[in-house]
């Protein structure tokens, strides 16, 4: 630790000086101007109404249901996306909508599944036309993991969507025509990557009005609904809205849903093991129906003995009585917006990104204060500077790495979609790529080290502008979170608001630093906390977010903003615990090893080349 002078030994340190750089008052008054934004949201909520019910009691029948999704699952009880047992349930559909005089297709494709390659797929899409061309898509996913008979999940959705299919005939030839276009959608691999479900956003030619998902409805939990997609968008609030009343008429009680702070994680990494999730990304309304968790269980505990009858009739007729309120209520309004809902209210998105990025202006106003200071100082800022750029060359060196891995092979490789958790790819890590990417990511930081190791003392004025420096990295940061997904700041803010503290508290105690240091690690921690315990993964969930990053399910934005607060973390856990060191100068830099020398005869030897090229083409211009 530097050696304060020693005012700061007398008693508090006045305001201002090295010892106590923060402006207090300047932070807690800024944090009046987010209670604007506050009351915007408070005022914005909405209580959306349900669509009106149908006219006509459901007709679901609980005992047919019951049997088809105990035939499915007693005749093809391994189901895995392009398995034998898969494509021959795909007939048994076919067959049992056949019998209802609808007429089937099937879609055919290939598709890369993570841990088993390349795979045949295929859909079964059967379009009931109307008098509108907006489609009604009732889906539900027919595979299953290959482990077990997949009674619940999913035969119970298959089998509803052949019931449904003949009560909508029934009911068509009562009505005659319907006002909309109906969709019944057995989709493949929606345990591995809702790979069918995707594939029918990308490819269905007309337009879409809703998306009812239908998955594991026959299990004995309480009924659940799905919202979240793949990007940073919620289903219309009137489509929730009905989907909740009809679910709550027919079963007794209000379904579920994942609470805010869950829907806020959702929104700042959209993610999904739901096939409502490719829908709600593209702006086409969907919701999924269930009574899984958020990780459905093991098809080898879901037998036929554990169905519930009494749930799988109640959830079945109200995805009729939902698709009764679609078909013949008014349209609903395209996905152009985001919720969090709240209980019977939703906030509107674009409320709760207004007060995010309020949330900035405390530590935005504070760290610009504090540059202030050193420029009056005169504290120069450039080798903490320096500093952080050395350490971003690291951290991109070992993303670049990774990188090179994926497209080596050394990772396991598929589409660009979630990843079946139970699968190997998830949860059996690589070893010997590991191994190898932490000895190349050592080889860079052993190049990287021989600048950034304590060589002197550290005085107040470096330490400040080191702190000062990784701050404005910091919020650097953060305006790229604003730019790409303003909702992905819960990620960042913890980091923001306690590491600002981080030179106030140089002085304190070991015990003081090491709590404010560990404070501004609880966004990404919540992130991992999602995946350890919403999905199951426990100890799995940093790397199932690398597996992710590696089919690049996470684009290349969202790893450049995670390697730039990388960077930042990385220089103020240095300060926090002792081991910075300002960027040297000339005089100051230690001899280049052989890797330095390698790389800058390399460049000299380019420079070179370029020359004698350079002095040729000299003549000819001037003549020219």
């Amino acid at each position: 630790m530097p050696t304060l002078p020693p005012s700061s030994r007398r008693g508090r340190p006045r305001r201002g000086s090295l010892e106590r750089p923060l402006s207090g008052r300047l932070y807690r008054g800024t944090w009046l101007l987010v209670g604007l934004p506050l009351l915007i949201a408070a005022f914005t909520t909405i209580r959306p109404a349900p669509l009106p019910p149908p006219p006509l009691q459901a007709a679901f029948s609980r005992g047919l249901a019951v049997q088809l999704a105990v035939q499915l699952a007693q005749r093809y009880p391994s189901r895995a996306p392009g398995s034998r047992g898969d494509f021959l349930a795909a007939r048994w559909l076919e067959q049992q909508l056949g019998i209802y005089r609808i007429r089937a297709r099937r879609d055919r494709f290939t598709a890369e599944i993570p841990g088993r390659g390349h795979v045949l797929l295929e859909n079964v899409v059967a379009v009931v036309r109307g008098r509108l061309p907006d489609a009604i898509v009732i889906m539900a996913h027919r595979d299953n993991n290959g482990v077990g008979p997949g009674a619940n999940d999913n035969a119970s959705g298959t089998a509803a969507l052949a019931e449904l299919a003949r009560v909508y005939t029934l009911g068509k030839s009562a009505r005659r025509l319907s006002p909309h276009t109906v969709v019944f959608l057995s989709t493949d691999a929606g345990t591995s990557g809702l790979l069918g479900a995707q594939r029918f956003a990308e490819t269905y030619d007309g337009p879409i009005a809703a998306v009812v998902n239908l998955s594991g409805i026959g299990g004995s939990g309480r009924a659940r609904l799905v919202i979240s997609g793949d990007a940073p968008r919620s289903p219309p609030a009137a489509l929730v809205a009905t989907a909740a009343a009809r679910l709550e008429t027919e079963t007794g009680e209000t379904p579920a849903r994942a609470r805010g702070i869950g829907q806020l994680v959702d929104l700042g990494f959209p993610f999904s093991l739901f096939e409502q999730a490719p829908f709600v990304g593209r702006g086409i309304p969907a919701v999924t129906i269930t009574t899984l968790p958020e990780r459905p269980p093991s098809s080898a505990l879901d037998t036929t003995d554990h169905l519930s009858g009494a749930r799988f009739a109640q959830v079945g007729r109200a995805a009729e009585d939902i698709l009764g309120s679609l078909d013949q209520g008014p349209e609903l309004n395209p996905v152009s917006a985001s919720y969090v809902y709240l209980g019977a209210r939703a906030v509107r998105g674009w409320a709760v990104e207004l007060v995010l990025i309020a949330m900035l202006l405390p530590y935005a106003l504070v760290a610009i204060d504090l540059f202030a200071r050193c420029r009056r100082r005169r504290i120069p800022l450039a080798p903490a500077l320096r500093s952080y750029r050395s350490r971003l060359g690291f951290w991109l060196w070992t993303a670049a790495i990774f990188e090179l891995f994926a497209w080596l092979g050394v990772w396991p490789g598929g589409e660009s979609a979630p990843v079946d958790p139970s699968s190997s790819a998830a949860g059996s890590w690589p070893v010997l790529g590991l191994l190898g990417l932490a000895v190349l990511s050592a080889l860079g930081w052993a190049v990287a080290r021989g600048r950034l190791v304590p060589t002197r003392p550290l005085s107040a004025e470096d330490e400040l502008a080191s702190h000062t420096a990784g701050l404005l990295m910091l919020g650097a940061v953060a305006l790229l979170v604003v730019a790409t997904n303003p909702f992905a700041l819960i990620f960042v803010l913890p980091s923001l608001h306690a590491w600002l503290w981080l030179p106030q508290v140089r002085t304190a105690k070991p015990l003081t630093r090491a709590a404010v240091l560990a404070a501004g690690f609880a966004g990404p921690l919540l992130l991992l906390g999602s995946f350890a315990l919403r999905f199951g993964l426990g100890l799995d969930a940093p790397w199932y977010l690398l597996e992710l990053t590696a089919v690049h399910y996470v684009t290349l934005v969202p790893v450049l903003v995670a390697v730039g607060w990388l960077a930042a973390a990385h220089l103020l856990t240095a300060l926090a615990l002792g081991r910075y060191a300002p960027y040297p100068a000339r005089n100051e830099r230690p001899p280049r090893g052989p890797i330095r020398n390698a790389v800058r005869a390399t460049v000299l030897a380019s420079r070179a080349r370029r020359r004698p090229r350079q002095t040729e083409e000299a003549p000819v211009q001037s003549e020219v």
